[in-house]
């Protein structure tokens, strides 16, 4: 049975400081309270699939407690949404909600909560800054914001900092907490735009292809078959609900590239029948989009193939975005997929290397198992014999 929990709490000390603004005034942590709200009625649990949390005001230890206890009572279930509105907490207690978000495969957006209404009056804007940024960091799945929502740090609480701000985790601490939620720092320097009163909100349009949000995509895997005349590569995505694959096979001049878009036997179906054409995507230029065969079915996923020259192979294993599309007819949206496979970089270069020794005038590479051991002399004196 569905039902709508809402559960105001009050903020006990936490021994930190509550980083409210560190330009400005705090909230009085005595008096700063947490609230959440769980939607899980008939309608929600049809349309969204999972139910959705929503919580708000300060991300102390009391907010630690709470969504403790909930998921230990089973009124937060694995699998749900969270959607995060704060501006005010600690940051060590933004990383513990975070890693009960993560343990829970608890999913985060933005979003602030409003009550059911019929004259449909749209939410206001969230803002997720600081102890509520690195929360959000624990989702399993994480969605960029949208519309007016917002998401930043101070910069005293930047994770390349040098020193620490008072009260706050070590800078080397944030960071290996970013490591274990999968963001990659060189990735997530991307993101981030210019101070501004001491703020530095995050470009939610660089958010996903960064790898910051995966709106709805874990990270990615690769795995390699060697073979002596066609060495292949497949690339693959769980996403909610699926998963995305692209296998790459390399011959002599070429390389052959299949999509596999998992959406469902039935839908897979009624979307081959209306497929236009496809094409694939590097760097979000589409390489010869309307040619080669049409989209077809193979179980429940939509498959299409296409080959490239081989010269395109090292620009298309660097991108941060190899995109698999099909444009359907009547349909004003694409449907496809995109993957990042520098995210795998080190696991795709055995897979090059096979790949180049198969192209025309490709030297064999030396092995170095079968270098000339030295002669006797040599290991014994030191010298030639």
């Amino acid at each position: 049975m569905g039902y709508l929990l809402a559960v105001p709490g009050l903020l006990a000390g936490t021994g930190a400081a509550a980083l409210d603004s560190p330009s400005g005034p705090g909230r009085d942590a005595a008096t700063a309270r947490v609230s959440i709200h769980i939607r899980s009625d008939h309608l929600t649990l049809r349309v969204a699939k999972a139910p959705q949390v929503y919580l708000s005001g300060n991300f102390g230890t009391e907010a630690v407690r709470q969504v403790q206890r909930l998921l230990g009572e089973g009124k937060i279930p694995p699998g749900s949404d969270v959607y995060l509105d704060s501006s005010s907490g600690d940051v060590a207690s933004g990383m513990a909600l975070g890693r009960l978000f993560r343990a829970a495969r608890l999913n985060t957006h933005l979003g602030a909560w409003r009550e059911a209404s019929r004259h449909g009056m749209p939410a206001r804007p969230a803002t997720c800054l600081d102890a509520c940024a690195y929360a959000w960091l624990g989702g399993l799945y994480r969605w960029s914001p949208s519309g007016a929502d917002r998401i930043g740090l101070h910069e005293a609480l930047l994770p390349d900092r040098a020193d620490a701000a008072p009260g706050t985790p070590a800078p080397q601490a944030l960071r290996d907490y970013m490591q274990s939620m999968d963001v990659r720092q060189e990735y997530f320097a991307q993101v981030l735009g210019p101070a501004v009163d001491g703020v530095v909100w995050w470009n939610a349009e660089k958010m996903a292809p960064w790898l910051v949000a995966n709106n709805g995509r874990l990270p990615l895997t690769a795995s390699y078959a060697p073979s002596p005349g066609a060495p292949t590569l497949v690339l693959t995505q769980v996403v909610r609900g699926g998963q995305n694959r692209i296998e790459l096979q390399c011959a002599s001049g070429q390389v052959t590239l299949t999509a596999y878009d998992t959406v469902g036997e039935a839908r897979a179906r009624q979307l081959a029948a209306r497929a236009v054409y496809a094409y694939f995507e590097v760097d979000r230029q589409a390489w010869d989009p309307r040619h080669g065969e049409r989209p077809h079915t193979e179980g429940d996923a939509l498959v299409f193939a296409r080959r490239m020259p081989f010269v395109q192979l090292a620009p298309l294993l660097r991108t941060v975005s190899l995109g698999a599309w099909v444009e359907i007819a009547g349909s004003p949206v694409r449907l496809g997929f995109s993957l990042a496979p520098v995210a795998v970089a080190k696991l795709t270069q055995p897979f090059y290397a096979s790949c180049l020794a198969l192209q025309p005038g490709a030297k064999p590479a030396a092995n170095p198992a079968k270098r000339a051991r030295p002669s006797f002399w040599k290991r014994i004196f030191g010298r030639p014999s």
